[in-house]
């Protein structure tokens, strides 16, 4: 279960560096561009240690499908940005699928 630690590690640190991507206006402002940078760096070193114990596709999904989600409400909350149904309901169809993969896939974690 440690994989699912080192995985929303690597989720919640690319969310912030997603997130300060708007902010880094083209890695042109210091701070968010740094931010950025180093969240990835942060995300790629964790999901690395996820991939040990778990499938790179599950993970992969996983990761995606997590950072999508939040990464979208991040920017509807900081950035106002707008979702409309259709984006919700995607949003909502890859929330069913990450529960799928959590609960009911064998490959989940070795």
């Amino acid at each position: 279960m440690i994989a699912y630690a080192y995985l929303a590690v690597a989720i919640i640190a690319e969310v912030i560096a997603t997130t300060a991507l708007r902010a880094a206006q083209g890695f042109t402002v210091l701070v968010p561009s740094l931010v950025s940078i180093v969240g990835y760096a942060v995300a790629f070193y964790f999901l690395s240690l996820t991939l040990k114990t778990m499938p790179v596709g599950v993970a992969y999904a996983l990761w995606s499908g997590v950072g999508i989600v939040i990464v979208s409400l991040a920017s509807w909350l900081i950035y106002r940005q707008v979702l409309d149904a259709p984006a919700l309901i995607g949003m909502g169809l890859i929330i069913a699928g990450v529960v799928v993969i959590n609960l009911f896939s064998k490959s989940a974690v070795h």
